[in-house]
């Protein structure tokens, strides 16, 4: 099967999103800002509508893109909290969001990751991490602390570009680090007795994990 054609294929069915969302999508392409490819966010869309999360958390605005996507697709009355440290992109993503009039369901908190979780009070049915890559492993114990009882982690960029199957000693000597971490996250993800987690294949790879209640455990 061709892969390339394949996704050629399926990016084809896609229907075109609020205008302003195309905006902000192909000024971030143009600008190498990295934002969820087409397939995941069908995929995101499609979880929003299965879950109805009203409490969203999201680790990783960029420009504020997926933030957006949710928005559109989130329920009514439902909000989303998401976490950007990167100077530059903060004020393009407020920008965003005062122009597609959201800043009144999306807070944007400044600041390390990792500290901000540490501050947050949950439980929040969905969280979406999209991050540096090597701090997954990291935030998992916050994340999954702040994650409701049969909530959903949905972790993007996990299996980086197909690399993740190679031995650490074949992927480039800069790339090692992220490639043990991700390696450690999803063993983490699929062992951990209060997860149930698929991995898909999907756009740079899809981690899905509910977290189990109580008494299914």
């Amino acid at each position: 099967m061709n892969n390339d054609r394949l996704a050629t294929y399926l990016k084809s069915l896609e229907s075109p999103e609020r205008s302003f969302l195309e905006q902000v999508e192909r000024e971030a392409l143009e600008s190498y800002v990295p934002i969820i490819r087409k397939e995941t966010q069908s995929f995101l869309k499609v979880m929003l509508e299965i879950t109805r999360p009203m409490r969203i958390l999201e680790v990783g605005t960029a420009v504020g893109f997926s933030a957006l996507l949710m928005s559109e697709y989130m329920p009514e009355g439902a909000h989303i909290t998401t976490i950007e440290k990167y100077e530059k992109r903060i004020p393009i993503a407020r920008e965003n969001f005062r122009k597609a009039g959201k800043d009144d369901v999306i807070t944007l908190i400044e600041g390390d990751a990792m500290e901000v979780l540490k501050s947050l009070d949950g439980p929040y049915d969905l969280i979406f991490m999209d991050a540096a890559k090597g701090q997954y492993p990291h935030y998992l114990p916050e994340v999954l602390r702040l994650l409701a009882p049969g909530g959903v982690l949905m972790s993007d960029n996990v299996l980086q570009d197909g690399n993740l199957i190679e031995s650490r000693f074949a992927v480039e000597r800069r790339d090692r680090t992220i490639h043990s971490r991700m390696r450690e996250y999803l063993y983490t993800l699929k062992h951990h007795k209060n997860l149930e987690t698929s991995i898909l294949p999907l756009g740079d790879g899809v981690a899905l994990s509910v977290k189990k209640n109580e008494e299914r455990r």
